[in-house]
């Protein structure tokens, strides 16, 4: 075998570049799939800012708000965050999504209970499940 200048053959060269391919095919897709939940993860919060809006607007009316502007949520669009909507009885808030690597679309938080006592929240999503928070899985 022939030494390269370090004292390396060819076999142990190749070895060391194969290893650095399979290494590289694997964290690059999972580096991906990692930045686009970090971008997912601002439309979460933007949920759930307007659910801690959502409850407070119910607690002191005994009535679920109609709209995202009666509910007091953000209506500003952001990087990620297209659009917010707040609907029905009991109330859902939707964040719809774009710019973040996983399609346009929707997380939906629905609350559970009435007005008058919100006992939890429930998510859902369109979205590929490896995208999005737990809560909408």
């Amino acid at each position: 075998m022939k030494k390269i200048q370090q004292g390396f053959t060819l076999i142990e060269l190749m070895i060391v570049v194969a290893i650095i391919g399979i290494l590289a095919a694997v964290a690059i897709p999972a580096y991906q799939d990692y930045m686009i939940r970090s971008k997912m993860s601002e439309v979460a919060a933007a949920l759930s800012a307007c659910k801690t809006s959502v409850a407070e607007y119910a607690a002191a009316r005994n009535t679920w708000p109609n709209n995202v502007t009666v509910a007091g949520c953000s209506t500003q669009t952001t990087t990620y965050v297209a659009s917010m909507s707040v609907a029905g009885d009991p109330v859902a808030m939707t964040a719809a999504s774009y710019n973040t690597g996983a399609g346009n679309c929707n997380l939906t938080l629905t609350a559970q209970g009435n007005a008058s006592a919100i006992s939890g929240w429930s998510g859902s999503t369109d979205c590929a499940a490896k995208y999005v928070p737990a809560t909408f899985r």
